[in-house]
């Protein structure tokens, strides 16, 4: 009896966006989450009043006041912020790229980068608040739901959303930014590069230098949105740090505190976690959607 051979049917390049997107996002996030608690700790620290610390400052004193595993606090809630908000995002910028029917230019990419980015940002923010808070070492929180919890009822639906305007103002130029660099690095590498047995470290590179310029260029916006997000909960911190939640006047007290330089506050581990993790997921992302 002859068997009967089913097809299986294909899978939506937006769903195969969506996936890929989102396995890419949580192996990068786990991988580099320390490096993401330790600029969070050092930007908080600076509210308290506290001269800036260096990096092996922060590690060792995590592991000394707390534990290893300590390093990794708030890796729960940037997964349940990163696996949808990349798959977000990832899969907008499959629709926005494939409605050009062509390779997109300079200014497309822009455009496309920071539109994809909007919209994981905005639909993610409440995550992107208690992931914030988490690692800050302010708050004691035992989970994402009660979380949630305790800042609606203290905060209200305001304060699930606070800080939504810096975290745009950091993530859209980061990913439009990105993007171009990283779409226009590609469409500049020879074809037997990006398509052949080097294809993996083409990527890589072309997501490395692209994460820097980006990461770099956004730091300032990165620096008020950890301020607005932990505005009014740092004990002992200075004096108008603990008042309002504002994107003015949380630029007026950091300058107030350190000058331009304050804004660049935690540069080396986000640049080094943003820089690399960019470069990975791209790679991944790349690579896993070759393999669907």
């Amino acid at each position: 009896m002859a068997t009967v051979k089913r097809e299986t049917a294909p899978m939506s390049p937006l769903l195969k966006s969506f996936l890929a997107g989102s396995f890419s996002g949580s192996c990068s996030t786990v991988l580099f989450q320390p490096l993401d608690l330790v600029k969070t700790r050092l930007q908080a620290s600076v509210m308290r009043g506290n001269s800036p610390s260096g990096m092996a400052t922060v590690i060792l004193k995590v592991i000394k006041e707390e534990s290893p595993s300590a390093l990794w606090k708030g890796v729960i809630p940037s997964l349940t912020r990163v696996v949808p908000g990349v798959g977000l995002h990832f899969s907008a910028l499959h629709l926005l790229r494939s409605a050009l029917k062509h390779p997109p230019s300079a200014t497309e990419a822009l455009l496309i980068g920071g539109s994809a980015r909007a919209l994981a940002g905005a639909v993610t923010i409440p995550a992107t608040v208690i992931k914030t808070r988490w690692e800050s070492g302010i708050y004691e929180y035992r989970g994402v739901a009660q979380a949630l919890q305790l800042i609606y009822q203290t905060e209200g639906s305001r304060g699930l959303t606070r800080g939504l305007l810096p975290t745009l103002m950091r993530d859209v130029p980061f990913s439009s930014v990105y993007f171009m660099f990283y779409s226009q690095a590609r469409l500049a590498l020879p074809e037997h590069v990006t398509s052949g047995p080097w294809s993996d470290l083409a990527t890589f590179g072309c997501g490395l230098v692209s994460g820097l310029m980006a990461s770099v260029a956004t730091q300032p916006a990165d620096v008020i949105k950890t301020r607005v997000q932990l505005s009014g909960a740092v004990a002992g911190c200075n004096v108008g740090a603990c008042t309002g939640s504002g994107v003015g006047q949380a630029i007026l007290v950091i300058y107030q505190e350190g000058g331009s330089k304050a804004f660049f506050y935690g540069l080396a581990p986000r640049v080094l976690r943003r820089t690399c993790m960019a470069a990975m997921a791209w790679t991944v992302y790349e690579r896993v959607s070759k393999t669907f």
